[in-house]
């Protein structure tokens, strides 16, 4: 038996911390050329949004963009966490609401790669990032490229770019916030071209290109290139793709560049050259001092890889999720024009592929506070905000326990030989027990059974539980929130960010014409102050109670616009 779990635990390569398939087989029809172009999905895309918006007919314009990314957010895992939510508040459960879950608009996207059935995190980066649906490993590029290929990589018509790419050249404001490393696929999809997500560093186990010259690591591409060196926060983990495997970071863990740049350093020398404020800070500590007063540029990198799971992380040395992404508003708010701002949970999904269960949704609930913090701070009529997974995990929701059962205990059934079960579980990964003649292990008899990092059940023994292949939510709140239901490619998200907030090369919403027009606030401006005068009129008041000063100063501003009519 342990030669078998062996074999099939080697099904599963594993590279970093990612889990590597084997090359899918393809037995089926062809897939259809014209998807390794972006123009397809571009296309297809701006279809869609000019299908849907004949029945949006919201006036307001998003000046803020924000999308929330539960990375391996399933169905399942929603349900399940806002079960644990109400179970921790000392209810049944069943009856809690998650925050983000209170949004008007629910949709369901896609989330297929090109080349494979069940995506992973840089595909689908890829499409909710930059409108555009790519290989499997591969980001901010075309399905063009094949994982790990440097050389079609470089080739311009296979790059693409992102919204926050639209949102610096429409004078926004960028940041990223997450609990993963900065330069890991999900926020790498926002600033990162690449052929492979594992070229986060150089180092021999990244850069498989052969080529680091031309292919440069994601981690450079954050601190030296457009549109990451413009980036105003960068916050979360991943120190040791910045330092070199000779220098000791603030916690004593040497880093992993093999090319001897300290790109941290690189990154203050930047920011030095521009004549701008900065500060780099590598703890909660250090965060919270800049509160009161952010500088224009903030690099935070809490750990040396991943940040902690929520129940493990140090309250002295790291901050919540929630925390990052309140100083990423406090700053990004400064500016006029507004800003983009993505905000990843991303160890769901690493607590999912180790079939800890209880920490997946922990990790979850914790995310949904920094959702909540955002919606409580960003005004509603200029600030849409979209809540999304990239992809879901295997964890199945089993039958049939009674209304208020712990979600994260035993089933309130057993198996055909009187075995207890799990009302969660996986149908792969490493929670695998060995059954005799048949017979389950009784898991309730374990020694660590119950506690918080205790590891579930699961079917098919695998060294990582595996990614599903299902459709993810998707959550909106602001301007033309309606854009977001129904059921569409993962690839239409920022193109429908773009269309509300007046960015990108596509459609906009048809409020764009006025709300951008040099003459919108100068009427806007007028329109209020004579409508002030006239309620008081009509309220008792005559014409003479408004004062004179401001009267004179409509009356100007008035002329002006007939004049510019």
């Amino acid at each position: 038996m342990k030669s078998k779990v062996l074999f099939l635990s080697l099904l599963v390569v594993v590279v970093g911390d990612h889990p590597e398939p084997p090359a899918a087989l393809r037995n089926g029809p062809p897939i259809n050329p014209d998807e390794y172009s972006a123009n397809y999905w571009i296309n297809e895309a701006q279809t869609a949004i000019k299908k849907r918006s004949i029945r949006d007919h919201d006036v307001d314009v998003a000046r803020n963009l924000v999308i929330f990314l539960g990375d391996g957010m399933s169905l399942q895992t929603i349900a399940a966490a806002r079960i644990l939510k109400g179970q921790r508040d000392g209810k049944t459960g069943e009856e809690a609401e998650l925050y983000f879950e209170s949004f008007p608009a629910l949709g369901l996207v896609k989330t297929y790669c090109v080349n494979q059935q069940i995506p992973d995190s840089s595909c689908t980066a890829t499409a909710y990032l930059c409108g555009v649906k790519g290989n499997y490993g591969t980001l901010g590029v075309t399905a063009a490229v094949k994982k790990s290929d440097c050389k079609s990589s470089v080739v311009e018509g296979n790059r693409v770019q992102s919204i926050a790419d639209w949102a610096l050249a429409a004078g926004k404001d960028v940041g990223i916030v997450t609990t993963t490393r900065v330069t890991h696929a999900s926020p790498a999809g926002s600033y990162a071209k690449s052929a492979s997500r594992n070229w986060e560093a150089y180092a021999n186990r990244d850069v498989d290109s052969k080529d680091p010259v031309n292919c440069i690591d994601i981690a450079q591409q954050l601190v030296n290139s457009n549109p990451g060196k413009m980036f105003k926060v960068i916050l979360g983990g991943g120190r040791n793709g910045f330092l070199p495997k000779t220098t000791l970071d603030e916690e004593g863990i040497y880093g992993k560049r093999q090319d001897g740049r300290n790109l941290i350093e690189e990154w203050r020398q930047d920011k030095i050259d521009r004549n701008v404020s900065y500060a780099y800070v590598w703890n909660r500590n250090e965060l919270r001092s800049q509160f009161d007063t952010p500088p224009e540029y903030l690099l935070g990198l809490f750990e040396n890889s991943h940040m902690k799971f929520n129940v493990e992380a140090n309250q002295e040395t790291e901050p919540t999720l929630t925390e990052m992404a309140d100083i990423a508003i406090r700053m990004l708010s400064r500016n006029e024009k507004g800003f983009f701002l993505f905000v990843e949970g991303g160890r769901i999904d690493h607590a999912h592929h180790k079939n800890k269960a209880h920490i997946a949704l922990d990790e979850t609930l914790e995310f949904d506070k920094a959702v909540q913090m955002a919606g409580e701070k960003l005004p509603e009529n200029d600030t849409l905000i979209v809540v999304t997974a990239d992809h879901s995990h295997v964890m199945a929701f089993n039958g049939y326990s009674a209304r208020g059962s712990s979600i994260v205990g035993i089933s309130g059934q057993k198996d055909a030989n009187n075995i207890p079960y799990m009302t969660l579980s996986y149908t792969t990964g490493r929670g695998a027990r060995r059954q005799v003649s048949g017979v389950r292990t009784d898991i309730t008899k374990e020694a660590k059974f119950g506690q918080l990092m205790w590891t579930f059940h699961a079917e098919v023994p695998l060294k990582n539980e595996t990614h599903g292949g299902d459709d993810v939510a998707v959550f909106a709140r602001g301007p033309h929130y309606r854009m977001f239901a129904g059921l569409y490619e993962q690839s239409q998200i920022p193109h429908i960010m773009a269309y509300a907030s007046c960015i990108g090369p596509g459609l906009h919403a048809p409020g764009c014409n006025s709300a951008t027009s040099p003459r919108f606030p100068l009427l806007l401006a007028a329109g209020t102050a004579i409508s002030v005068c006239i309620h008081n009129f009509f309220g008792g008041r005559t014409i003479d109670d408004c004062n004179a000063s401001i009267f004179v100063r409509i009356t100007a501003v008035l002329i002006i616009i007939i004049i510019i009519l």
